[in-house]
């Protein structure tokens, strides 16, 4: 007798039989079909970590062959998991490992891969993404779409940078970042809760105004008073002793700048707020049923409009990181849509604060790669790269590996006495 699988057994099935089908494509493309044989070397020592593997060696051919079978690995375990009934995040991510993998010594034949150093930039790359991410989840949660983390991440790094700058110390310029963020939020907050404003055209109206603002001071004060406005400077790297001594891991993350320590940190007391709190139980509660959160004596508004605020704050940190966690100065839109794509972290980890840490790493990864391809003079367009987790989080969005579902009120402005 056949099998009757409900929704999420579909869902799984549907996603073995992708995983099945790119392996496939990936053994014609990177393996059968390629004439590639030079090796490619993997590096793995930095320089001041505990040394246990300098370098790796491999053929192209052999390389794909090692991490084909890697692959396979994942999805024969995948299908014994659904067969349990059980997840498949073990499976998916040994199917994900491999092809990465193997598609690394098929296109960087002939070449050396820092893989250490591409991590290392991996995460830093993803941290603004996962405080942008952070910040949505935070509003979502409680009821309120966040299109405007693009103008938050964007007005906290104008604010932090003219504020090192003006007090010649950077730990203001960190300070003044969530606050900058956090009254981007309260426009958001005010005129959305107070005024029930959609949320989605506010969010958009808020982005353009802080970009108008931020290039017309960039002109006005900026360029002409560089040497006053607009040399903040940027934190250095801060080695965590012992723990950055551990090879791979060690400069990956405990060899990073202030903020991502901090990052670690808020990362933390969100997921452990938001699921065993008594105030985490209650912004679940106001972004999914607000009418029985009001009923038990929660006031929804109040609450919206805080954690609101208190995104802005997470957003504004992230945007810290442009200018004083970076390059120690502000250009114009220089967020370039960060914004956006930590919505796009936020869908593509289902709204929870695990996986949108997972998805910005996984942008952070590919924005990584593709710098890190485009120097060693690999013939792959890197806008190819760049284009991917795009792709991933569509496919994650028409249900093809999981259900995808916003909270029940998420956008839904609240009214007292009004169901």
């Amino acid at each position: 007798m056949k099998r009757q699988l409900n929704a999420l057994q579909k869902r799984r099935q549907n996603g073995i039989i992708a995983m099945a089908l790119l392996f496939v494509l990936f053994s014609i493309v990177f393996y059968i079909s390629s004439t590639r044989v030079e090796p490619v070397v993997f590096g793995f020592y930095l320089g001041d970590e505990w040394k246990l593997i300098s370098e790796w060696k491999v053929g192209s051919k052999s390389g794909v062959m090692i991490f084909l079978v890697i692959s396979l690995i994942g999805i024969v375990f995948s299908y014994t998991q659904f067969i349990r009934d059980k997840k498949l995040s073990i499976g998916s991510f040994l199917f994900g490992f491999g092809s990465i993998m193997a598609f690394l010594c098929w296109a960087a034949a002939g070449k050396f891969i820092p893989l250490t150093g591409l991590l290392q930039a991996a995460v830093l790359l993803s941290v603004p993404l996962i405080f942008g991410s952070m910040a949505g989840l935070l509003c979502e949660k409680s009821g309120v779409i966040n299109i405007a983390i693009e103008g938050q991440l964007l007005f906290a790094a104008f604010i932090s940078a003219v504020v090192a700058s003006l007090s010649q110390n950077i730990i203001w310029g960190l300070i003044s970042a969530p606050i900058a963020g956090a009254a981007v939020s309260w426009i958001l907050a005010y005129f959305s809760i107070k005024f029930q404003v959609d949320q989605v055209i506010l969010g958009f109206v808020i982005n353009v105004l802080v970009l108008g603002l931020t290039n017309f001071f960039y002109t006005v004060l900026l360029v002409p008073y560089e040497s006053t406005w607009n040399v903040a400077g940027s934190f250095s790297a801060i080695q965590i002793p012992i723990l950055s001594k551990i090879p791979i891991i060690g400069p990956i993350l405990f060899n990073q700048t202030i903020i991502v320590y901090f990052m670690y940190l808020i990362v933390t007391v969100i997921q452990l707020a938001l699921f065993k709190s008594k105030w985490g139980l209650r912004t679940r509660a106001v972004g999914e049923l607000p009418v029985a959160a009001d009923s038990v004596g929660i006031d929804v508004n109040k609450l919206r409009f805080q954690n609101v605020l208190l995104a802005g704050a997470v957003a504004g940190i992230g945007g810290a990181v442009f200018t004083i966690g970076a390059v120690g100065m502000f250009s114009q839109s220089m967020t370039a849509g960060a914004g956006f794509i930590a919505l796009a972290c936020l869908i593509f980890g289902k709204w929870s604060p695990k996986g949108a840490i997972v998805a910005a790493l996984f942008f952070g990864f590919t924005n990584s790669l593709q710098s890190n391809l485009s120097i060693a003079g690999v013939p792959i367009p890197s806008e190819f790269m760049l284009m991917i987790p795009y792709i991933a989080t569509i496919i994650a969005v028409s249900g093809l590996v999981g259900r995808v579902r916003a909270p029940a009120a998420d956008g839904i402005a609240y009214t007292r006495g009004i169901k």
